[in-house]
């Protein structure tokens, strides 16, 4: 049978960072069944990874959807494969996806993943939108997946209570919501809300920093960015962006093995 195993994503802390199951295939499986168990796993994603020639086929799924780009699940994958002797210790991870090819390395004791870019494009507020965050925005602009709202300080992020059924309702996968680190000790900071996917608050989304680095890039002018999302369990990694791509380093941690039986 399948062993599954799950991984703390963007964070070296056992219990904090983004949780993933991965679960390692021998061959392409019943999407019905990964639904169920992603549901089963109830976890903001659940990936599911098998052999194809001399890369790897990966899919990701939320407890309700199966959707196109998932970071932290992809850094878990990575850091499996390498754990398990699957991929060589100094060889390279590549997946097909759904978002085309991918790419995982190790460089010291962290994984750096290459990502495709996804713009942001300012655009009106959509009905509903300011009124479900709560709070003055400064910017608002939409990637290729989600709404992405400036704020002014990372005290009114951290008070964010958002009416999720209103996010629902939006059209997108999610609303990043992010500002600049007044501290310094970060170049920004964000949280992620996807109930439209099953998720209401991601803890450390990998793909809104797809988004996030070519944000904060034009903005603050630097190509290489620290950031921090600020959901109760914490999370960082390092963006940088390098023309059409965005590179993630994080680390990441196992937490359990297992077996499925069915």
């Amino acid at each position: 049978m399948p062993a599954i195993f799950q991984v703390d994503a963007f964070t070296q802390q056992p219990f904090s960072g983004n949780p993933a199951a991965v679960c390692l295939l021998k061959s392409a499986a019943d999407v019905a069944w990964m639904q169920h168990l992603a549901a089963e796993m109830n976890l903001a994603e659940t990936a599911f990874v098998f052999p194809d020639a001399d890369r790897f086929q990966l899919r990701w799924f939320t407890p309700t959807v199966e959707v196109d780009l998932c970071g932290h699940a992809t850094l878990a994958t990575s850091h499996i494969l390498w754990e398990t002797g699957h991929v060589g210790e100094k060889e390279p991870c590549v997946f097909d996806s759904k978002s085309g090819e991918l790419r995982a390395q190790r460089i010291a004791d962290q994984i750096q993943l290459d990502f495709p870019i996804s713009p942001v494009s300012e655009k009106a507020a959509p009905s509903g939108l300011l009124q479900a965050l709560g709070v003055p925005v400064q910017f608002v602009g939409m990637s290729q997946f989600d709404y992405l709202v400036e704020v002014d300080s990372v005290a009114t992020l951290r008070a964010i209570t958002p009416d999720m059924q209103s996010l629902i309702n939006l059209g997108s996968r999610g609303v990043i919501v992010t500002c600049r680190d007044e501290t310094g000790e970060f170049d920004f900071v964000s949280r992620f809300f996807a109930p439209a996917v099953g998720v209401d608050e991601d803890p450390v989304t990998g793909s809104a920093h797809c988004a996030l680095g070519h944000y904060w890039m034009e903005k603050l002018q630097k190509n290489c960015l620290n950031a921090w999302q600020a959901s109760p369990r914490g999370g960082g990694m390092q963006v940088s962006v390098e023309g059409d791509r965005v590179r993630l380093l994080g680390q990441a941690i196992t937490i359990f093995r297992g077996e499925l039986c069915c």
